[in-house]
């Protein structure tokens, strides 16, 4: 079961076989594709393909899977940074700094280091993979309701973050995103909530309608009444990044290597949650947060870096346990024991050749990623150069199509569209949207393992403190709640002074 020199080369001679290198590669291109049409998403993606890889044997068949999931998760990007729709949940956060530098006419550095720090934390998070991952596996048995809800709870602290300093808003809107969530029926009991006699929303509200709705239909909205006529504010168009622009995102690619990787191991932590994390992270840690939100470079290679950086880290409690850690995970796994291979312990001993072959063609599919992608920068960002009143109407009809696609439901789409309203609203009234895509995220989750946590203690919420993991996470949750209050509160004195010395 431990790393094996012998075992990872021979994977790579495999996995560099002209078969198993064409179905890497297409993989990668559909990736790409499917992550770049809103509404789809890696997980209904690599649903939609499975029947087709039962004609392939194992190893390309799974190649071609796993190399669909990273392909996706970058692909998201790309629709982010251009035109304000998150190709799924985890761009959000690539979405909030990646527009505003496409506004700036710098779509294609956003574009550029997007493609490189996906690159980067891709490979530095597949070398965990390849020497630590038995080793790793087990801090995730380590994790139980109690530690689920206290990390939760952590990233709904990140709405302080978010917010923008107008942190009543932010709350109000993390408020909002919360009780849109728990419409339908609750998790655990199966209990129907606020339905008010409506069949449909028994299934409840899709969160990628919401995310839809809220930023591409919401900016349009916005970007009507505003009557431009493009959506980037400079006649001069940059196509690639500087160099400037890739040292001044090192730091954020090496940290959100470690974010994506090792938040990854968790069941349930998807890329959803690590990219906000990592957003997060390098607001705070930056000389200058004032320019998040504005379009900050690190902005785009933190969340981008992390989205990559969580694939890696899902594959190790997959591989050493049996245990999927996301949708996207559970159908790989399906993919799996379709061909009588059941992910263990035992996988490493009794396929090495399989396991090793699936790691190799990983780093080859990152290789695959950035030679696919940079070279179509260019191409992408002079989407742009559209004038809006074509652009416009262009990104309503893929936003119905993307809310449509993914249960294929007519409610979904008015679900988007009054959404977009309440995102033209927000931006009207000075509300930041992320804290409601942030909670309603989280919300299900966050509520499931609170119950069970609930359930295991008897209705005693000591539960969360007195188990050393969730401890940690609630207190750095209160402690971010707490540094966010203090920063509001001082600023608003400031203010007062300010206003009593005129």
């Amino acid at each position: 079961m431990f790393f094996s020199w012998d075992y990872l080369f021979q994977g790579f001679v495999t996995a560099l076989s002209w078969q198993n290198l064409f179905w890497a590669l297409a993989g990668c291109f559909m990736g790409t594709l499917i992550g770049v049409l809103p509404g789809i998403g890696p997980t209904s993606g690599i649903a939609i393909l499975l029947p087709l890889t039962t004609v392939l044997d194992p190893i390309p068949a799974i190649i071609m899977m796993a190399a669909i999931y990273y392909g996706a998760m970058y692909g998201g990007s790309t629709t982010a940074i251009v035109v304000n729709i998150p190709g799924e949940s985890a761009s959000v956060p690539t979405a909030l700094d990646g527009y505003e530098l496409a506004k700036q006419g710098r779509a294609g550095p956003a574009l550029g280091i997007a493609a490189i720090s996906s690159f980067v934390a891709g490979t530095l998070s597949l070398l965990g993979l390849t020497f630590f991952a038995p080793m790793l596996a087990s801090v995730a048995l380590a994790f139980g309701p109690p530690e689920y809800f206290a990390l939760m709870f952590m990233g709904l602290s990140l709405v302080i973050s978010l917010s923008q300093k107008a942190l009543l808003k932010g709350t109000i809107s993390m408020a909002l995103g919360l009780l849109a969530a728990t419409i339908g029926q609750d998790p655990l009991t199966g209990d129907v909530r606020l339905t008010f006699g409506s069949e449909e929303l028994i299934a409840g509200v899709n969160f990628i309608s919401v995310i839809i709705g809220l930023f591409a239909i919401g900016e349009v909205l916005v970007n009507v009444e505003k009557e431009i006529t493009h959506i980037y504010e400079h006649k001069k168009l940059e196509w690639m990044p500087k160099w400037s622009d890739i040292k001044q995102c090192v730091g954020a690619m090496i940290r959100s290597t470690f974010i994506g990787f090792f938040l990854g191991l968790l069941p349930g932590c998807s890329p959803s949650v690590t990219t906000f994390v990592a957003y997060d992270v390098e607001k705070r840690v930056s000389k200058h947060p004032e320019r998040f939100g504005k379009g900050a470079m690190e902005g785009v290679a933190g969340p981008e870096g992390a989205n990559n950086a969580t694939v890696s880290g899902c594959f190790v409690p997959l591989f050493a346990f049996g245990l999927p850690t996301g949708p996207a995970m559970a159908v790989l796994l399906g993919g799996l024991m379709m061909y009588g291979l059941q992910p263990g312990p035992m996988l490493f001993t009794q396929n090495p050749k399989f396991v090793w072959t699936i790691i190799a063609s990983m780093y080859i599919g990152n290789v695959i990623l950035l030679v696919l992608n940079l070279p179509l920068v260019g191409m992408w960002a002079r989407i742009a150069l559209l004038p809006f009143p074509v652009l416009g109407p262009l990104i309503v009809i893929f936003s119905i199509i993307g809310a449509y696609s993914v249960r294929y439901l007519l409610f979904d789409i008015w679900v988007a569209l009054i959404f977009g309203v309440l995102g033209y609203l927000a931006r009207k009234l000075g509300f930041p949207i992320a804290p409601m895509v942030l909670a309603s995220v989280l919300a299900q989750m966050l509520e499931a393992s609170f119950q069970q946590s609930l359930l295991i203690s008897q209705g005693s919420p000591l539960i969360f403190f007195n188990r050393p993991i969730a401890a940690v996470f609630m207190a750095l949750a209160f402690l971010s709640i707490g540094r966010g209050l203090w920063a509001e509160f001082r600023e608003r004195g400031l203010e007062v002074a300010e206003e009593d010395n005129d």
